[in-house]
């Protein structure tokens, strides 16, 4: 890597394999969230749905208690992203690409292992991946054992904190994402379908 973002300073560069961060990767089937969305002065809450399609892409799909959708997403498996739909409320360029980042961060299908490196700093384990525009990190600790943290970084700050925790059968139990420039926060907790699973 051409050098790290100066977000995070001082960085120690790590021989550890980059692929190790794969193991955090969800690994969605099917998956029903309760969802909150706030952004700016807007809460929106609901489920969240989270199904793997048979060509391998990933749908998400957000609607309200009653079944009216706020959006319906695909993330191809290729890494193209397809809007289906959105409510006006939504339909803003700006909105959009936000969610589609946000997504992206949690589903870690913008990972290019080539351009990856693996540092750092105080004790955590810092797994950079440059994007378009700035970087993607996955913070572990330092046996990477445990995903601390996630983050997407411009050159100079930190734009947004993710968090997913507590794995079951490869599917994350809470997923959280913090925007540091506005107010746009998501929240997500599943919702199990049976006692069994």
């Amino acid at each position: 890597m051409q050098g790290c973002s100066p977000v995070h300073k001082q960085m120690q560069s790590e021989t550890k394999d980059v692929r190790e961060i794969q193991k955090f990767r969800p690994v969605f089937t099917v998956a029903l969230y309760k969802a909150t969305v706030d952004v700016m002065d807007n809460h929106l809450s609901g489920l969240l749905l989270i199904k793997k399609m048979p060509d391998s892409s990933t749908r998400m799909v957000f609607s309200n208690e009653m079944g009216l959708s706020f959006f319906d997403f695909e993330f191809t498996a290729n890494g193209n992203f397809k809007v289906y739909s959105i409510i006006k409320k939504m339909n803003k360029r700006s909105v959009i690409k936000t969610l589609q980042h946000d997504f992206e961060l949690v589903l870690m299908n913008k990972l290019d292992n080539a351009t990856a490196s693996v540092r750092s700093n105080d004790r955590l384990l810092y797994f950079i991946f440059p994007q378009d525009k700035g970087y993607n990190y996955y913070i572990t600790d330092a046996g990477a054992t445990e995903l601390i943290r996630m983050e997407r970084a411009s050159h100079k700050k930190v734009i947004v904190e993710g968090i997913m925790k507590k794995y079951s059968n490869g599917i994350p139990d809470t997923i959280g994402i913090s925007h540091k420039t506005f107010e746009f926060n998501i929240g997500l907790k599943r919702i199990e379908r049976n006692a069994a699973e």
